[in-house]
């Protein structure tokens, strides 16, 4: 496993992070509660160190998954957990409120859940235009004092809503979705890293359609969340990726044929301005073979290779 150092938090972390969403349950496959336990196993085996993980990933499951498999391992202390506020999964739907009373009672379900009584990384899920930005960092200040939590951060914002939450209270971690398919938040990516923030990348595979599992288009189930948040699974942007894919298949050829999502990984984690990579792999297998990725890098020829061809196929999509 390859380590860096995440902005000005004085942590280390793996370049590879385990994502939970997926294995909350809800929106993604339907594996087996101990093929989902397992997975966070593996990630611990694996050398991951850091796990990420929200109250609306099902309702808290996520999050207690991850108590439970940590404190039957006895590795807390040795990990680095990220959890959100401001978000909740009620009914089916995904609810924002970011008011100080909510994040408060948010963080002792979160600090529960988790089996902890400290939180590495605590980052507010969504902006939420209800609440001032002043009310939610003075609450998460509070917290901070309180030794309930660590190190504050955003992710899905902008650079305006960085700014003024960074008015009120350091802004530490920074977390946007960012992969080969989806690029748009780069140069913002570049600027937080420059402001000393830790940056980590959710949608890091694409939700998959970097793996090469998708070679044909799937019509996902209306409550599956590759059906709703991920464009690329859509016309006109599925064949435009698929072309990419090409490009990453004859790269995996020259490499002895490697997992395309360990070159999609590399590509995304080779980055300066990225501390480390969310994946949501939910089996054992997954997990293992995207850390495997991480004793090998991609060389200067394979990465133009690769930014070529998202420039000629996906410029103006990604």
């Amino acid at each position: 496993m390859r380590y860096k150092e995440f902005g000005k938090t004085s942590l280390k972390v793996s370049e590879v992070a385990l994502g939970t969403w997926g294995i909350g349950g809800a929106g993604w496959d339907d594996n087996q509660e101990e093929t989902r336990l397992d997975a966070i196993r593996s990630a611990v085996e694996c050398g991951i160190n850091l796990i990420d993980t929200a109250p609306a990933y099902n309702s808290g499951v996520a999050e207690r998954y991850i108590g439970s498999v940590l404190k039957d391992m006895g590795v807390r202390e040795k990990m680095i957990i990220t959890t959100k506020c401001g978000t909740e999964f009620i009914d089916g739907a995904y609810v924002r409120n970011c008011a100080p009373e909510a994040i408060l009672r948010q963080c002792e379900e979160s600090l529960r859940n988790l089996q902890t009584d400290y939180i590495d990384l605590y980052l507010i899920h969504w902006p939420d235009a209800s609440v001032p930005i002043a009310e939610t960092m003075e609450t998460l200040n509070q917290l901070k004092r309180q030794g309930k939590i660590r190190h504050i951060g955003v992710s899905n914002f902008g650079r305006e809503q960085i700014e003024e939450a960074g008015r009120y209270g350091s802004i530490e971690v920074y977390q946007p979705q960012y992969s080969m398919v989806f690029r748009s938040n780069e140069e913002q990516m570049k600027w937080a890293c420059g402001q000393g923030m830790g940056v980590m990348t959710y949608g890091s595979l694409g939700a998959g359609i970097l793996t090469g599992a998708f070679r044909q288009l799937t019509a996902f189930a209306a409550s599956d969340n590759r059906s709703r948040f991920y464009k690329h699974f859509q016309e006109p942007m599925f064949s435009k990726v698929m072309k990419v894919v090409e490009v990453m298949d004859r790269l995996s050829a020259e490499r002895n044929n490697v997992p395309l999502s360990q070159i999609a990984l590399n590509w995304c984690a080779q980055k300066s301005f990225v501390g480390s990579c969310i994946v949501g792999a939910q089996s054992r297998r997954k997990v293992e073979e995207n850390c495997a990725g991480f004793e090998w890098m991609l060389t200067e020829k394979e990465v133009a290779a690769l930014d070529a061809a998202i420039e000629q196929y996906l410029e103006g999509d990604a």
